[in-house]
């Protein structure tokens, strides 16, 4: 029978002295408003307070308050029955734990079932902490909270981490006039990107370090450094006394901030006049008078009197025969991959001097005695055309700004198409060749045929990534290949893909990559990624970049060890190697032979003459052999994003535009790994890194599977289809740091005294060992 709370108190006043009666006959009732749900109490125990109750629970917490964030924490829960007694806690006990932090869930371990008698009572929750803030906590048994819950628990930013901190609106050349204060703002985060406050300290303080360029003469500014506590933020002001340019290193302590390498173009009151000038004429007739002393690292017998024209949208170096018959020698973009080396002064022509490289031509060294004021106009001109920062934030924001306003008068009105799921790549085509850009502007409504269900995103979506794993998968239309057999190989487009595919299939790629990158710049809510790893060249070319054999160390890791890299590191006298290459067919039979230069087979490749070949070698497989299928897919993407906004990223920050980062399951990871140890101590140390991979951002989910396999993207499948998997082995070392073998995917894990210990120590490995996110 089921007794409410007023017939109690009626039936304790009638029974009275029956109560060694009620005892005896021990009738049950339910009481599912004071019990644990899977608790049997009876009417005796009711009386004498032998039942858990919620508001007699007690917590614990193991840190005092402030606390920093960067560790994982704990509190324990004590259970109690009314009467006082300790209620043993077990996990078939209705106890539910929520953690959140800014509308998120935060993980969080929790365990009960403790066999000390002292702690049979107990739960104990276990959390990772990086993101400062109030986390809310909630603890309830049933549906009822215990004393005290909801929890609120302030953790404070950690110390200033120079890694993490740096220039708010950074510009890798700094313009200035002599004489005047230059402002400069640092945003101080912490190790975990929160933003951080900055307390002055002797032993670390924010310092500017300055040389001379070409000469490397120490040089003191006027410095002045104020702090706005609320924002955050530091402004430190320079004053340079005399024009020059000048090469700047900021620093907090001894380390330098993650963006804290610059330039610095002094200007005289004068030369900064004409550079705005410059920089609001209607004419593109900016030029200035130079000498051409050096190309492709080489000097030249006899250098050339050239003219360097500035214009917002390239810099060009002519020559003029009878001063009237122009020539143009080279063309560099305005965009952050053309890159302005300063060097010292040259005496024979009275002149400073300086290297213009863009990573896709030979580099150019050129001595002009109005260099600062090129450089200074170029730079203007640069940051004006990236939004004024050089910082993947600041650039994706303004890109996503000009995407808009470039298709601000195209409707994005509803377009409806039809696909068929069974043949996906087709039936996409077909429905899409007519398109207009008016067209591929329009918000796509997909049906699927013979499928019913409103498009309200989730069905455009789900056509996109099939569409994207049909055209970027080489298991599925061959367009792409990868250069190793592996699903974590990076995908390049396929010279010798299936015949039936025609180089329109890559315009059509471009053209999805294209609608992508527009849907996303319209907001969050029609944001689309592509779902593919391209390889690093691939990307490159995307912006105008000259591959170079690096490349071949992600794109080809097989390659580059046994072949790239021993010719790079070794005597080849013996290798008999000629600038040329031999294709083979499936049965070891020669087709034809390439030779990568006129006469190629015949040219002995030298010690004196490797790196050429290599040049050569990566032209060939990197570019040319896929020079039709890259031009194809850049006229589909540039239908809709122009080349000049894609260049103003480099290779990594395009890739992280285009595809995001990946969200990462930790029950994936937990079903696909493997595990070698089988000790209990082991066990325990696998115990406390689930619980602290749980707390992992996506950047550090990155940065770990960066460390582990080499690589931060997992294959389409996921941990399922990393070979091989990934596997969490130890190794006999104590309080040491992580250690990896990407070769085998494999992560060694030391014993620790605790879990806070492991956590450290893991972190300091993971960010130490990966590199390449600093743009995130």
């Amino acid at each position: 029978m089921v007794i409410g709370s007023s017939a109690l108190t009626g039936a304790v006043m009638l029974l009275g002295p029956n109560i060694n009666w009620l005892q005896s006959h021990s009738l049950p009732i339910s009481l599912p408003t004071l019990s644990l749900p899977t608790s049997k109490t009876t009417i005796f125990d009711f009386f004498t307070g032998r039942y858990p109750a919620p508001q007699s629970c007690t917590v614990d917490w193991d840190w005092e308050e402030p606390m920093i964030v960067g560790k994982t924490v704990s509190f324990r829960i004590k259970f109690f029955l009314k009467n006082g007694k300790i209620y043993p806690v077990t996990s078939h006990d209705n106890i539910l734990v929520e953690i959140m932090h800014q509308g998120v869930k935060v993980a969080h371990n929790l365990e009960s079932g403790f066999k000390e008698a002292d702690s049979s009572n107990m739960a104990k929750v276990s959390f990772t902490v990086h993101k400062s803030g109030t986390y809310n906590i909630s603890v309830m048994i049933g549906a009822r909270h215990i004393k005290g819950s909801p929890f609120n628990k302030v953790f404070e930013a950690g110390p200033v981490d120079a890694g993490k901190t740096g220039f708010m609106n950074y510009s890798s050349t700094v313009v200035c006039t002599a004489g005047s204060s230059h402002p400069l703002t640092i945003e101080t985060r912490d190790s975990f990107g929160n933003l951080a406050t900055y307390k002055t300290d002797q032993s670390n303080y924010f310092k500017i370090k300055v040389t001379e360029a070409g000469t490397h003469t120490r040089y003191i500014p006027t410095t002045q450094i104020y702090y706005d506590p609320v924002g955050k933020r530091l402004t430190m002001h320079i004053k340079m006394d005399r024009p020059g340019c000048f090469q700047a290193q900021v620093s907090y302590g001894d380390i330098k901030l993650k963006n804290g390498d610059f330039n610095i173009l002094v200007l005289s009151p004068d030369e900064m006049v004409h550079v705005s000038k410059n920089l609001i004429k209607k004419t593109h007739s900016i030029w200035y008078e130079a000498r051409l002393i050096s190309y492709n690292h080489e000097k030249l017998d006899r250098p050339k009197k050239v003219y360097v024209y500035v214009s917002p949208k390239q810099l060009t170096l002519k020559e003029f025969y009878f001063k009237i018959i122009g020539k143009k020698l080279y063309t560099f973009r305005v965009c952050p991959s053309t890159k302005f080396y300063f060097n010292g002064y040259n005496n024979h022509y009275d002149a400073p001097t300086f290297m213009i490289d863009d990573g896709s031509q030979p580099p150019i060294v050129i001595a002009a005695k109005d260099r600062n004021v090129i450089a200074a106009t170029f730079t203007s001109f640069l940051l004006k055309n990236i939004g004024g920062s050089e910082t993947f934030l600041d650039k994706q924001t303004f890109f996503y700004h000009e995407i808009r306003q470039m298709h601000t008068r195209r409707s994005h009105a509803c377009l409806p198409i039809k696909i068929d799921r069974n043949n996906i790549l087709q039936s996409s085509y077909k429905a899409t060749k007519n398109f207009e850009l008016s067209d591929w502007c329009k918000r796509l409504e997909i049906t699927f045929a013979g499928e019913e269900g409103l498009d309200w995103g989730g069905v455009r979506r789900e056509w996109i990534e099939l569409l994207c794993a049909e055209l970027f998968d080489p298991s599925c239309s061959g367009l792409f290949r990868r250069f190793e057999d592996s699903p974590q190989g990076l995908v390049h487009p396929n010279p010798k893909r299936p015949v039936k595919l025609k180089l329109k299939y890559y315009e059509f790629a471009g053209k999805i990559v294209g609608k992508c990158l527009y849907e996303s710049a319209l907001g969050k809510s029609y944001r689309q990624l592509v779902k593919a790893r391209f390889s690093r060249s691939f990307l490159a070319q995307v912006i105008g970049l000259r591959v170079n054999y690096k490349y071949f160390e992600s794109d080809d890791p097989e390659l580059y060890k046994t072949k790239i890299k021993f010719i790079e590191d070794n005597d080849i006298s013996d290798m008999e190697l000629t600038f040329s290459e031999e294709e083979y067919t499936n049965g070891g039979h020669i087709t034809k032979v390439i030779e990568y230069i006129p006469n190629g087979s015949k040219t002995s490749v030298t010690n004196r003459n490797k790196l050429r070949y290599l040049d050569v070698l990566t032209q060939f497989r990197l570019a040319a052999s896929v020079k039709d299928e890259l031009e194809a897919f850049l006229k589909g993407l540039n239908e809709l994003i122009p080349d000049n906004l894609l260049s103003i990223f480099d290779e990594n920050e395009l890739e992280l535009l285009m595809c995001g980062t990946d969200n990462y399951s930790i029950a994936d990871f937990k079903i696909h790994h493997t595990v070698c140890g089988t000790s209990p101590q082991f066990s325990k140390m696998l115990d406390w890194f689930w619980t602290i991979v749980a707390g992992f951002t996506d950047e550090q989910m990155a940065r770990l599977l960066q460390f582990i396999t080499g690589c931060s993207q997992l294959p389409v499948g996921g941990f399922s289809e990393l070979q091989p998997k990934i596997q969490l082995s130890s190794t006999p070392m104590f309080n040491g740091l992580p250690s990896a073998h990407t070769c085998f995917n494999q992560l060694c894990l030391p014993f620790y005294d605790s879990i806070e210990q492991f956590h450290h120590s893991l972190l300091l490995a993971v960010n130490e060992g990966s590199q390449g996110f600093g743009m995130v």
